[in-house]
Formats: structure tokens, C-alpha cells, sequence
């Protein structure tokens, strides 16, 4: 005789069949979903470049020209060799890195969400929810040299970022970090500023808002009173959660990056598998989702890392 429990396990079996087939992969349509559900999730994701890559490695194209282009010019006579340009041309290699993630629910959750139909939904949304942040989290803190195993496997945002760096000198974020980091960013990527961000953690970001609202000003009023949003040089300085606040040996400090956020790729290869099992001795049914991605910088000297930011 089939018992309540085993009944319930076979149901939720039954309702993720079409999450399991052809090996646990997850057929095109759902791991295009999940995807753009991890992307909706996040902050840092969602404001990168992201590809769905069809392996686990992808080179990524950069061409650009260097210097001036124009030429005086002679009407019916080509230019001479010396005057014509040639665009510089460099590939990205972006490398996808194998995580897992778990969750288990237990009789209860599977009778309530079974019943209704939406245990696949709620399994999901669990997975992209707590994926999102995470992926967020290793962009941002990604280093191959930490102790921390998940962090470890491969260079983030500010550890990548090494061309162009402004020391704050272990003092608050003021207007001549921020002055210092625009003049610090090579002038043709300064032409499109409009889509550059400042960002940093939220302690950053509230001691930079708080040091405006102290003006007696219309402006200090807003600071303080409203959540709008802080700019410098028209350039948006955005709060970023997983941005960290304990760096320069315990001095309590942040890092501040100046990028155009487009500028930030991620891979996420498509093959997303999830599988399925049950712990008949915890009453548990088990979910385990298991992707690739990675990041990369496509111009890294398009970034500018403020360092030794003190936050209070």
C-alpha cells in the first residue's frame, strides 16, 4: 500500500518529469527562462552584457581604432599608405566555471505546493532568487587567490580591474575621489559618460550621501530627506549590496569602480541541468541545479578602481 509520503514523492517526480528529461538538462525555452530569471534577480548581472554560451568557453571579438583617423585629403587621389588606418583587433577569452546549488523541502512544503500545481515554479524562483545574488557576489569579489573555495574560482570585478587606480588614502568618499577617477579614465571612453556608473558599497554610498545633506542647501535637504538618486559629473554612484566594507586589513574599507557597466560580460552556459532525489530517512525531496559562468572585463581599460575608501 502506497503511504501519504511516497505518494507525495512520486507526485513531485511526476511534476518536474519535463525538468529531468534528456539527463536533467533543461530542455532550450526553460534554460532560456531561468536564465533571464537569474538576470532579473540581480543588480550586476542585470546591468552587464550577458551571453548564453553554447560551451563552456567563448572569445569575444574587440576591434576598435587607437588614434586619429582622418586625413588631409586630395580630390581623385587615394591616401598614401602612411596615412591609412588600421583597427587594432584583440579577443576575450570568457571561461564558464561549474556551481552547484541544493534545496530540499521537506512533506509539508511538497503537500502544500504539490496539490496546487506550483512546486516547479516555486523550486525555480527559490533557485534564481539565491543564485542571483550569489553570481552577483563573485563578479563583484571573484579571487583565484582567496581562501574562500566559491570565491576562488575565478577574478572579479575588482580584482580585475588593475589599470587605472586612484588611492583615497583610508579617508570617507568625497568629490575629489570621484574628480580624480573621471580624469583617471582614458578621454575616449570619457565620451560616452552618459552610460558610466560609479559603484560602490551601501555604506559607501549612504557616508558620500549623508557628507551632501550636511550642505545647507536645497540639495542637502533632498539628500537627506529623499532617495534620490547621488550623482557626480552626471555620472550615477549606485549602491550595490555585495560590494565589501571589511577591506584594508581591517580598516573598514571599500573599493569604488567607474565603469560603463556594459563593459561587464557574463557567460552563463546554457546547458542548466537540474536534478532530482529523495531522502527517505528526512522525509526530504532534494533539488540540485547545476550551471557554468563566468566573467570577464571586454576593455579593462575602460575601468578606473578607487581604493581605500573608509566607510564609518
Amino acid at each position: 500500500m502506497t503511504t501519504p509520503n511516497q505518494t507525495y514523492m512520486q507526485k513531485a517526480d511526476l511534476s518536474i518529469a519535463d525538468l529531468i528529461a534528456d539527463g536533467g538538462y533543461l530542455q532550450d525555452e526553460e534554460a532560456k527562462k531561468f536564465i533571464r530569471d537569474l538576470i532579473k534577480e540581480s543588480m550586476i548581472v542585470r546591468m552587464s552584457t550577458v551571453y548564453g554560451m553554447k560551451s563552456h568557453t567563448r572569445l569575444i571579438d574587440k576591434i576598435g581604432f587607437s588614434g586619429r583617423v582622418l586625413r588631409p585629403g586630395v580630390s581623385a587621389q587615394a591616401l598614401s599608405v602612411a596615412d591609412r588606418s588600421k583597427p587594432t583587433t584583440d579577443q576575450v577569452t570568457l571561461a564558464s566555471e561549474l556551481f552547484k546549488a541544493e534545496v530540499r523541502l521537506n512533506d509539508e512544503v511538497l503537500e502544500d505546493n504539490i496539490e496546487g500545481g506550483t512546486l516547479q515554479k516555486t523550486v525555480m524562483a527559490m533557485f534564481s532568487e539565491q543564485i542571483s545574488l550569489d553570481m552577483d557576489d563573485i563578479v563583484v569579489n571573484g579571487d583565484t587567490a582567496s581562501a574562500d573555495p566559491f570565491l576562488a574560482k575565478f577574478d572579479g570585478w575588482l580584482k580585475l580591474a588593475v589599470s587605472h587606480v586612484v588611492n583615497a588614502g583610508t579617508v570617507a568618499l568625497t568629490k575629489a575621489h570621484l574628480k580624480a577617477a573621471v580624469k583617471a579614465m582614458p578621454s575616449q571612453y570619457n565620451r560616452k559618460k552618459a552610460a558610466q556608473r560609479y559603484t560602490i558599497s551601501e555604506d559607501g554610498e549612504v557616508d558620500y550621501r549623508d557628507a551632501l545633506a550636511d550642505r545647507a542647501t536645497v540639495l542637502g535637504d533632498k539628500m537627506l530627506q529623499d532617495d534620490v538618486p547621488v550623482r557626480y559629473a552626471s555620472r550615477p554612484i549606485l549602491p550595490i549590496p555585495v560590494f565589501p566594507d571589511d577591506l584594508g586589513g581591517g580598516n573598514n574599507c571599500t573599493n569604488v569602480i567607474l565603469a560603463d557597466p556594459k563593459n561587464s560580460v557574463v557567460g552563463i552556459w546554457r546547458r542548466v541541468k537540474i536534478r532530482t532525489g529523495v531522502d527517505i530517512v528526512s522525509g526530504e525531496w532534494i533539488a540540485v541545479a547545476t550551471l557554468r559562468f563566468g566573467f570577464q572585463w571586454q576593455e579593462e581599460d575602460a575601468v578606473v578602481k578607487i581604493i581605500n575608501v573608509k566607510t564609518q
